[in-house]
């Protein structure tokens, strides 16, 4: 029996905790960026999503510290 395992969804919203996860950072510092207006999130319902495109926008305006 062969045991074919799925291809990873490339998922298109992210919970906090996801997030914190993909960026490799704290639940609560996701949090603390999205209080702030850092990192933009959306509201479903009672609940708060990060589209993908808003974690890259994050990232790429991270600046490198000289060496």
């Amino acid at each position: 029996m062969s045991t074919a395992s799925a291809a990873p969804v490339d998922r298109l919203l992210y919970k906090p905790e996801e997030a914190a996860e993909a960026l490799a950072i704290g639940r609560s510092t996701v949090y603390e960026l999205m209080a702030e207006g850092t990192l933009k999130y959306i509201k479903l319902g009672r609940t708060r999503r990060i589209r993908r495109t808003d974690l890259e926008a994050y990232v790429a305006k991270l600046a490198p510290l000289p060496n």
